[in-house]
């Protein structure tokens, strides 16, 4: 059965994700302690970053976690009520720089041209990822975009996937669900689509190729993975 619409996890999979999250870490951990390197390094530890190093530990909450899940982690360190935590992580999600993992408007203009739907479903909450869309210039070209606070629940569970299946007005099976993690991966195929593992995340393709019916090294390759007949 042909693809007729592509869902796409933002972090990891339409910008890169240790360009992003790294320098909004980074950025968090210096307004929590005020500058203070050492507990900088206690709190980074416990969400999974390595403030030395600078890198993210592959099992971090920040990589596939909902903002609430990293408030639950961080509230244990510092005097923030959860509202005001979320929202510090939500500024700085806002304004962190990105890194497109190929040219998107092009990209995403000639996936429109084929004829296909496309949409966004991510952990992120939707104003940091629409603000991070529209500062790439192809918020426009998405008929779907979908955070953790958008009302379809959040992934690994199938409730964003078959949002964008019923937006769409498509059956889950006609839809690839494309992500860098196994929350992705298993979104999809909870949902009964197709999924499309790349390997612009944390992931390998050892960890992510049981859950995908093809791993790509970046969303540039899908075109022709479509043309050759999704095989």
């Amino acid at each position: 059965m042909s693809i007729e619409a592509l869902l796409f996890d933002k972090d990891g999979t339409l910008f890169l994700f240790e360009a992003t999250w790294e320098a909004w870490a980074h950025a968090v951990l210096m307004r929590l302690t005020d500058n203070d390197p050492e507990r900088a390094r206690v709190i980074g530890a416990d969400i999974g970053f390595d403030t030395d190093a600078g890198r993210f530990h592959p099992a971090s909450v920040v990589i596939a976690g909902t903002p609430e899940e990293v408030v639950a982690q961080l509230r244990r360190h510092v005097a923030y009520s959860d509202a005001a935590l979320e929202t510090l992580l939500n500024e700085e999600a806002a304004i962190a720089p990105q890194v497109e993992a190929v040219a998107l408007a092009p990209f995403l203009t000639d996936l429109r041209r084929r004829g296909l739907k496309i949409g966004v479903a991510t952990n992120d909450a939707e104003r940091p990822a629409r603000a991070h869309l529209d500062a790439a210039g192809v918020t426009g070209l998405f008929d779907f975009i979908s955070g953790y606070d958008s009302g379809h629940g959040v992934k690994p569970a199938p409730g964003p996937c078959l949002a964008f299946a019923a937006a769409t007005g498509l059956a889950p099976e006609r839809v690839a669900m494309v992500g860098d993690s196994l929350h992705d991966l298993r979104a999809g195929r909870a949902a009964g689509m197709r999924t499309i593992a790349v390997l612009t995340g944390i992931a390998g393709a050892d960890e992510l190729a049981p859950f995908a019916d093809i791993v790509l090294d970046d969303i540039s390759h899908i075109p022709a993975w479509l043309d050759n007949g999704q095989t």
